[in-house]
């Protein structure tokens, strides 16, 4: 669900994140097809699994849910960050009711950064008189755990949120594939602009507006340049008021609570890992071994082949994501037959914080009601680390749902060390980059990825504005440089 703002709706009035997971919710048991059957399972889940809201921070979201809901379901647990979660979530969970250990689970997330966004920049500075949960509130299960995403060499580099994360991936992507920086703004560009019309369609887009790809490239007052290769457009919308919610149990229960059939949908399997945590030790950045296993796992569980999947969702917080995602699991990215979204994707139709694939999960299952057929979904956590991969199908699987964490298959893969920190100064290679652009248009930080000539990797940064500029129209990657011991990288 997708709650837009009414210009005479006070901003202190929007919903708050647990009133639109309850809302989803609602929506979920109404969609179960038959009078009475979705409150049914509501008042049967044996557990109510949140995905952290990032827009405000609450102790226990899942109690407030429930108590909104008028249920008690006996767990209330919440996931870790990472975009990679309601797929992961949907897996783990579809494994226990499997097993018998679960009957019915409820997942729901929910954002409001479009809210908290527009109430800092108004002049009146409203209160969100948003639920803060008493001390002593009861804890909820937790469900991941938490780590750090990134090392202090990478974080003193500023490698410290996606926006300057990705970029340097893109660029390392463009590298790799010997296009040019106009060629490849061009096919980048068409490409989003395949999703932009997908969400088009799309009724809960936040935007809902098919963008030609010149528009998308070309950078203007209304598309600036952010983080170079990137313009506004190319990246993910998180100022979205957004909620998305599904209910999993099993198929006894569905009918027992009177589900019609034509309104199931079946998670077939499920496969999950990470790639090398830290960046420092991946083999390069234009790829993900983790991708490449997991998914290849997934449809194997699933006894098909990627021509075999009908549908497809493949998580696109930014351009790279996709262009990695797709490469690692042998899609090609301009089938018109085929698109890789069937939402719009994080820029267009909304980038929820954490709960982005749930919306995923629930535009395939409306599509495989209508259509039939087999889907697969993506998800994606921190900078391109954490990934899980769904297998969805309108017909049950015949050999029962399938899950495996395949994450001892990556850890044995190679890994790069970091450079020594020392006194000396570092030779090396640009392997990547990216340049940070300023709302007044100015560059004003380069970040910058150094191979070694011994293969270990090391980070800086730049500030000269002559050198940052022309690393944005001439390329970067490839050129000798050297990392001095302040951090400072200079081009050769």
């Amino acid at each position: 669900m997708t709650s837009r703002p009414r210009a005479s709706e006070p901003i202190s009035t929007r919903p708050e994140p647990v009133e639109l997971m309850a809302r989803a919710l609602e929506q979920a048991a109404a969609d179960c097809g038959a009078s009475g059957a979705g409150r049914k399972l509501l008042e049967r889940a044996d557990t109510l699994r949140i995905l952290p809201p990032l827009a405000w921070r609450y102790s226990n979201p899942g109690l407030l849910v429930a108590e909104r809901l008028g249920i008690s379901p006996p767990e209330t647990a919440l996931a870790s960050i990472g975009g990679n979660g309601p797929q992961s979530i949907a897996s783990r969970t579809a494994l226990s009711i499997s097993e018998g250990k679960l009957d019915v689970a409820l997942i729901a997330g929910a954002e409001c950064l479009g809210t908290r966004v527009s109430a800092r920049r108004d002049p009146d500075h409203p209160v969100l008189a948003w639920t803060a949960q008493p001390t002593g509130t009861p804890e909820p299960v937790i469900l991941d755990e938490e780590r750090d995403p990134v090392t202090a060499l990478e974080r003193s580099a500023s490698l410290d949120r996606p926006v300057r994360v990705f970029p340097m991936f893109a660029n390392a992507l463009r590298f790799a594939s010997g296009r040019s920086i106009d060629d490849d703004a061009k096919f980048v560009s068409e490409m989003w602009a395949r999703f932009s019309e997908v969400a088009a369609g799309n009724p809960y887009a936040w935007s809902p507006i098919a963008r030609t790809a010149l528009e998308i490239r070309e950078v203007g007052p209304s598309n600036r340049m952010v983080a170079f290769p990137y313009p506004k457009l190319e990246i993910a919308n998180d100022r979205v008021d957004q909620g998305a919610a599904f209910i999993l149990c099993s198929l006894e229960s569905a009918r027992d609570a009177g589900v019609p059939e034509d309104h199931l949908v079946f998670p077939i399997s499920g496969a999950d890992a990470h790639d090398h945590w830290f960046l420092t030790h991946r083999m390069d950045l234009h790829s993900s071994p983790a991708i490449r296993i997991a998914s290849a796992r997934a449809l194997g569980l699933a006894r098909i082949g990627i021509d075999d999947v009908h549908h497809l969702d493949i998580y696109s917080c930014f351009p790279c994501a996709v262009q990695i995602a797709a490469a690692e699991i042998g899609l090609p990215v301009d089938d018109p037959g085929r698109p890789l979204t069937l939402t719009g994707g994080l820029g267009f139709a909304g980038g929820p914080g954490n709960n982005y694939v749930s919306h995923a999960i629930a535009t395939l299952a409306a599509t495989l009601r209508s259509s039939g057929g087999t889907g697969l979904v993506t998800g994606l956590g921190w900078y391109s680390t954490k990934h899980s991969i769904g297998v969805w199908s309108s017909n049950p699987p015949t050999g029962g749902f399938c899950y495996e964490n395949v994450q001892a298959e990556v850890d044995v893969l190679p890994q790069r060390s970091p450079a020594p920190v020392g006194e000396q100064n570092t030779e090396g290679e640009v392997e990547t980059y990216t340049v940070m652009v300023g709302r007044d248009d100015s560059p004003e930080l380069g970040i910058v990825a150094l191979l070694t000539p011994d293969g270990t990797r090391a980070w800086g940064t730049i500030t000269d504005v002559d050198t940052l500029s022309f690393m944005m129209t001439e390329e970067g990657c490839g050129r000798r440089a050297r990392l001095r011991t302040d951090g400072r990288v200079e081009v050769h």
